[in-house]
């Protein structure tokens, strides 16, 4: 009978310590964290050189390493202060940059930023496309492969991944989008975003979030794919939680396909903005029920 009751005792006792366990791990998750998933092509992993007032540190805005970099002194998977480049080892300065500054000026001091880039230059949506990314992949030009292979050969599996990792510590409150330079005049690119921003969602197990999207160097900057704007004009009317990002007025690079760091600040920018109004509205409408 005292073996009985010892067992019993033991077993409720470990039962006890999972359910601790379980719980601990559960609160870790810091509601205040606000986690942001970007991705996109060049213009998204960030082509203009960053200058000195653009890796001033900020402890509230981290970004969550997606690649290896150890002459950065950063690895895959660890959250650092977001001083660029905020994509890979060698990319530029991004729209991420003045996002989550704007967004962490904006915000209540205890409120944290966090943003994971996984953007590929040059790429089409298409790469996004967990279900036809290999087929895209394997017909792309080396350079491309090159940089996919960064990202283990999937991109978007990439993404999923360091998502999942990212959750534990925070709260994924949106999606940022650059991406459309290579799609241009692709009629069907918003249904494309949807399908991409439907598995993000079903495969994270997240709530609708909101995602922004950016519009190309625009007809006023002599931007070579501004005719893709009228297209990208047309992603609300398809997927109810996107919003798109004027690029007017944002100054464009000699190219005249990425922008500057002008123009890179100031679509940032806007991008925080318009984050800000969402959540702003979101808190509000919490507070009304």
């Amino acid at each position: 009978m005292k073996a009985w009751l010892k067992q019993n005792i033991q077993l409720t006792l470990l039962a006890f310590a999972g359910l601790l366990l379980a719980n601990s791990s559960a609160f870790s998750q810091d509601k205040n964290f606000y986690i942001f998933l970007c991705l996109g092509q060049s213009n998204m992993e960030g082509n203009a050189k960053f200058e000195a007032q653009d890796t001033v540190a900020n402890q509230r805005f981290r970004v969550l390493q997606a690649v290896d970099c150890p002459d950065l002194g950063r690895s895959i998977g660890n959250w650092y202060a977001a001083v660029p480049p905020l994509c890979r080892c060698r990319t530029g300065l991004t729209p991420v940059d003045y996002f989550g500054r704007t967004m962490t000026a904006g915000l209540p001091s205890d409120i944290k930023i966090g943003v994971i880039n996984v953007s590929v230059g040059g790429c089409k949506i298409e790469l996004f496309d967990k279900s036809n990314y290999q087929s895209y992949v394997s017909t792309s030009p080396d350079w491309l492969k090159n940089m996919v292979k960064e990202y283990d050969g999937n991109p978007y599996g990439r993404l999923v991944e360091m998502a999942k990792a990212a959750m534990k510590d925070g709260v994924i409150k949106g999606v940022l989008l650059h991406q459309g330079e290579s799609n241009t005049g692709d009629i069907a690119w918003p249904q494309k975003v949807k399908t991409v921003y439907g598995n993000l969602l079903k495969d994270l197990g997240i709530d609708p979030v909101p995602l922004l999207a950016g519009e190309v160097v625009g007809e006023d900057q002599g931007g070579k794919c501004a005719s893709m704007n009228k297209i990208i004009a047309t992603l609300p009317a398809v997927l109810p939680n996107a919003y798109v990002i004027s690029s007017a007025g944002c100054l464009a690079a000699p190219d005249n396909l990425h922008f500057n760091a002008a123009g890179y600040r100031q679509l940032g920018k806007r991008y925080g903005e318009k984050m800000l109004s969402l959540i702003t509205e979101e808190n509000k409408s919490k507070k009304s029920k």
